[in-house]
């Protein structure tokens, strides 16, 4: 990543986040084109483009700032509450593939596709794709003959424990990769004390049964998926 690009980036970090406050986010959605804040938004990213890249990439301050107005446009008239956290993942996408082509054109970026089928990064994602969203399926597969049994007397929001239980895993995961298994005790007993206000009722005793069995489940394929990867690129490795 050369110096140009992380200029730009950083510009636009600092353009669309640091400097514009929720107020002005939400008087865009109202106003839309006739908001002044969208217009002071846009100078806002001019100047500090202006002031990161100075007056030689005049061309590529220009298309990022004019592009960055119209996307910001055309998202505005485009967002409800239905499509808003879809159209922010589009909204920055389209903001992110901006500024790689503005590097791209300073800067021609040579894309090596072996790269993207080179065996550590395949078995990386493959890892981690077990980690997650295979996982996810046994946990919740090796849980269901309890599930009739437990009274789930307060829901929770939808789809918590699933993102709870793929972000737990990937902490652990990146754990056993940096072989810090103390943090892995410590989420656990973090985990444990959020938790502890739900099933320290003795009525609970079948709820906390089953939440320490999903946990160490969790944590174990976890766990496993660490060991695995590691042994297996150490395995590969040694083939080279």
């Amino acid at each position: 990543m050369t110096a140009l690009f992380l200029k730009i980036l950083v510009a636009h970090c600092v353009g669309d986040f640091l400097l514009q406050p929720a107020s002005w986010v939400q008087q865009k959605q109202e106003k839309k084109i006739t908001s002044k804040f969208l217009y002071l938004h846009t100078l806002i990213h001019f100047a500090i483009l202006v002031f990161l890249l100075q007056a030689s990439y005049w061309i590529g301050i220009l298309f990022i700032t004019v592009s960055h107005f119209l996307i910001d446009v055309i998202k505005l008239y485009m967002i409800n509450k239905k499509n808003e956290r879809m159209l922010f993942v589009i909204d920055q996408i389209a903001h992110l593939v901006v500024l790689v082509a503005v590097w791209h054109y300073y800067e021609p970026i040579r894309f090596s596709y072996p790269f993207v089928f080179n065996n550590d990064l395949l078995l990386l994602i493959l890892s981690l794709v077990f980690a997650t969203s295979i996982s996810s399926v046994c946990v919740k597969y090796l849980l269901r003959p309890w599930d009739k049994e437990i009274d789930f007397e307060n829901k929770s929001l939808t789809g918590a424990g699933k993102y709870i239980g793929i972000i737990e895993r990937l902490f652990v995961f990146c754990f056993v990769l940096l072989n810090t298994w103390s943090a892995i005790g410590f989420l656990i007993t973090a985990k444990s004390v959020f938790r502890f206000g739900d099933l320290n009722d003795g009525k609970n005793r079948k709820l906390t049964e089953y939440v320490l069995i999903g946990t160490l489940l969790s944590f174990g394929f976890a766990i496993l998926s660490g060991l695995l990867y590691q042994e297996l690129l150490k395995y590969m490795n040694e083939l080279v």
